[in-house]
């Protein structure tokens, strides 16, 4: 006596499927199918961009000449970094001028712009490199664009003002955010250099609701400091870096009255699609941090940053 459910032979169990569900089956199948060709495509990419490098023999350095990350003449912090890391590679360096206006669209290939605080792309536009490395603040905005690498360097912004300037240097306090206040509150009605789209945008720091009277010159970061000296404007938003600099180039001419943002960090941008190039540099970046290289070029480029930022240089010795 049969029971309730009847065997079948192998070429008939098929026709017993309700052929409702055919159609999702169907669906399901080609789905998964869709995504591994996607999963497959994007690890194929994502090795091809090294793999260019290497079958090329260069690697196409992206920088922009500013404080002593990049020179344009051969040297710098951040040139240096590249090249020891084509040296790594066992690949050619090249090096491609750029500015702070195109870096990231020289990168990545896409025209964008900032609204809001927010990235929207507007257009292609040719790739030129492989790398950015010249001082390069981790934004936000920017991580939108393109990932970063280790942070290779301390930042944060300061404001800068003429010696003889009636603005005074804050007293500092055990806190940051309490400094800065400080130092927005003195801004009502005051004319600040700044730079859209960069890390000296003073959309960023909200400068508009203390009064702030925005500057934006057509200058290189280089030039903001002279600038101010000259009379451009009554103050200016520099980087850490640069401020250094500028108050050694230009001794009693200058003075720091505090900071506009807690301490920043530094990194080489990738494009998103180049994940396996960006570990390889970060492999190289925690090798020559653990034998020495990097802080020989730290104290060279910047002497004595590291008494500045301790916490910087501790958190990422070994990284």
């Amino acid at each position: 006596m049969r029971g309730k459910f009847q065997y079948l032979p192998i070429n008939e169990r098929k026709l017993a499927m309700p052929l409702s569900i055919i159609p999702q089956l169907r669906m399901s199948v080609r789905i998964v199918f869709i995504t591994v060709i996607l999963v497959l495509f994007q690890a194929t990419a994502t090795l091809a961009d090294l793999k260019t490098i290497m079958d090329k023999g260069v690697i196409r350095h992206l920088g922009v000449r500013y404080a002593r990350f990049v020179s344009g003449s051969g040297d710098g912090f951040s040139t240096d970094l590249i090249k020891g890391f084509a040296n790594e590679l066992g690949v050619r360096y090249e090096y491609v001028e750029t500015s702070w206006q195109s870096v990231i669209t020289d990168l990545t290939g896409k025209t964008y712009r900032i609204v809001n605080g927010k990235v929207e792309i507007t257009g292609e536009s040719p790739i030129k490199g492989d790398v950015i490395a010249n001082g390069l603040t981790i934004l936000p905005w920017r991580k939108e664009l393109l990932d970063f690498s280790t942070p290779t360097f301390p930042s944060g912004v300061w404001l800068i003002a003429r010696a003889n300037s009636s603005l005074q240097p804050i007293q500092p306090s055990r806190s940051t955010a309490g400094d800065i206040e400080k130092v927005k509150s003195l801004l009502g009605g005051v004319s600040v250099l700044c730079m859209p789209g960069t890390c000296l945008d003073p959309a960023l720091y909200k400068l508009e609701k203390v009064g702030a009277k925005w500057v934006p010159l057509s200058l290189q970061m280089n030039e903001f400091a002279p600038a101010v000296i000259n009379g451009d404007a009554k103050c200016s938003l520099l980087d850490v870096a640069d401020s250094m600099i500028a108050l050694e180039k230009w001794p009693g001419q200058l003075k720091i009255i505090g900071p506009v943002t807690a301490p920043q960090e530094m990194g080489c941008g990738f494009r998103k699609s180049d994940a396996n190039l960006r570990e390889c540099f970060n492999e190289y970046l925690r090798t020559i941090r653990s034998d020495g290289r990097y802080m020989k070029l730290v104290q060279h480029y910047y002497p004595g940053i590291d008494g500045y930022f301790p916490e910087f240089f501790k958190r990422y010795a070994g990284q």
